[in-house]
C-alpha cells in the first residue's frame, strides 16, 4: 500500500485572517486541500483610534494590575505606542503596577520591553489567569487593565467586575468583515455544495462571521444544517467554539490552544470519518473529496465523487438513474448527465468494475459477497453504462 497522508484527500477550508498560511501549510503538509476564504479582517494597530484612547486612558491613570494575553498583541501595543510618541509613557504606567502574563510568549513579550512580570499560569489559561487574581488579595478598587487578544473575554471581565475591580479592555487587534467578500462566498459556496469536509476557525469572530454572511445570502439555515452534518468544524478552543456550539453544532477541539494541537486533532479525527468498502476484491476508501483504492489516493471529480457517495449509502444496492441525477450537483433533469458523470468517476477510479451497471435499472457497486450485504438484483459486468 501507498503511504498517504492523514489529510489526503481532504478539504479544508481556513477562516482565518491572522496565520492564516502558516495553518495552510501545516494542512497542506498532511496532504489536505486548503480553500482560503477569511471570515474577517484585522484593523492594522497604528491605525486603531479605539487603542489609542485606551493608551491615553492608561498613561494618565495608570492601571494596578496589567495581563497580557500574546505575544504578538502585547508587542503590536508597544510598538503602536511608540508610533504615536507613547511608548516610554506606557511602559512606565505598565511599570507602576504588576505584570501578568497569560503564557510564555507574553511573558517573553514583557521582558523584550524592559518590564518584568510577577507571574504566569503553567496552563496559558484565561480561566487560570482569573482563578489567580481572585484567589489573591481583595480586588475592590484596583484598576485592572486586560489586553484582548483578538476576541472579547466577557466572563473574565464580569468575574473582575463584581470582585469590585475597574477593568480597561484593550483592543490591541480589532477585526472588521473581510474588504472583499469574494473568497468568503466562494467557501460557503464550497461549504453548501459538498466541497468542504471541515472548516476551521481560530478566533470566535470568524465563526461569527462566517454566520452573518450566511444570513446576508439567506442560507443561513442550510449552512447550519451542513455543520450539524457532514462538515467538521475545528476550533482551536472553547471560546472559539461557543458561537457554533450555541446552534448545537458538534465541534472538535485539541486540548491546548494552539494551531500545531489543532491540525493534530484534525489528523486524528478526518481517517475516521472516511467510509470503508470491500468492493470487486478491492479496499475502497470514500474520503471527502477523493477515494483510496488498495491504498492508492485517486482523485475523483465533484460530480464522480457525488454519485459514489449516493451509491455508498446504498453498497451493493441498485441506485436509480433518477436518484443519482438528483444527487448530482446542480441537479437537472438530462439521465445522460449520469452516464457521462459515471464514465468519468469509473476512469478516475481506475478499476471500471468496481461499479457496476445493472441493466434498465442503474449502477451499484459491486460490493464483495463475503461483506454480508444482499448484493441483489442482475448485474453486466463491464467499462460501458
Amino acid at each position: 500500500m501507498t503511504d498517504v497522508p492523514p489529510l489526503a484527500g481532504f478539504t479544508v477550508g481556513v477562516t482565518a485572517a491572522r496565520r492564516a498560511e502558516e495553518l495552510g501549510t501545516m494542512l497542506a503538509r498532511r496532504g489536505a486541500c486548503v480553500v482560503h476564504g477569511p471570515a474577517l479582517r484585522i484593523v492594522p494597530v497604528a491605525d486603531d483610534t479605539e487603542l489609542l484612547a485606551a493608551t491615553r486612558d492608561l498613561i494618565a491613570d495608570p492601571p494596578d494590575i496589567t495581563v497580557a494575553t500574546t505575544g504578538i498583541g502585547y508587542r503590536g501595543w508597544v510598538e503602536a505606542a511608540d508610533g504615536w510618541g507613547l511608548g516610554e509613557d506606557l511602559l512606565r504606567a505598565l511599570g507602576s503596577g504588576t505584570l501578568l502574563a497569560r503564557g510564555p510568549k507574553a511573558r517573553g513579550a514583557i521582558r523584550a520591553s524592559g518590564l518584568v512580570d510577577a507571574w504566569s499560569p503553567p496552563s496559558e489559561s484565561s480561566a487560570e489567569v482569573l482563578e489567580y487574581l481572585l484567589a489573591g488579595p481583595p480586588l475592590d478598587g484596583k484598576r485592572i487593565a486586560v489586553q484582548l487578544h483578538g476576541e472579547p473575554l466577557p466572563d473574565v471581565v464580569e468575574a473582575l467586575e463584581i470582585a469590585g475591580a475597574s477593568v480597561v479592555q484593550i483592543p490591541v487587534y480589532r477585526w472588521l468583515p473581510p474588504a472583499d467578500l469574494g473568497p468568503l462566498d466562494r467557501l460557503l459556496d464550497a461549504v453548501l455544495s459538498g466541497g468542504i469536509d471541515a472548516l476551521a476557525f481560530t478566533s470566535a469572530p470568524a465563526a461569527a462571521g462566517l454566520l452573518a454572511r450566511a444570513g446576508e445570502r439567506g442560507v443561513r439555515e442550510q449552512f447550519v444544517d451542513a455543520l450539524r452534518g457532514p462538515v467538521l468544524s475545528l476550533c482551536v478552543g472553547p471560546v472559539t467554539a461557543a458561537p457554533l456550539e450555541a446552534l448545537d453544532i458538534r465541534t472538535v477541539q485539541p486540548q491546548r490552544s494552539r494551531l500545531g494541537a489543532m491540525v493534530r486533532c484534525l489528523e486524528a479525527e478526518m481517517p475516521d470519518r472516511a467510509r470503508r468498502l470491500p468492493v470487486a476484491g478491492h479496499r475502497v476508501e470514500l474520503r471527502g473529496q477523493a477515494v483510496l483504492v488498495d491504498g492508492v489516493l485517486r482523485a475523483v471529480p465533484p460530480a464522480g465523487m457525488a454519485l459514489l457517495r449516493a451509491l455508498a449509502r446504498r453498497p451493493g444496492r441498485v441506485v436509480g438513474r433518477a436518484d443519482l441525477l438528483r444527487a448530482l450537483p446542480g441537479g437537472g433533469d438530462d439521465e445522460h448527465a449520469v452516464e457521462t458523470a459515471m464514465a468519468r468517476l469509473r476512469t478516475a477510479l481506475g478499476e471500471p468494475k468496481l461499479v457496476q451497471t445493472v441493466v434498465k435499472r442503474g449502477y451499484r457497486l459491486a460490493l464483495d459477497p463475503a461483506s454480508g450485504t444482499d448484493l441483489g438484483g442482475h448485474c453486466v459486468h463491464g467499462d460501458a453504462p
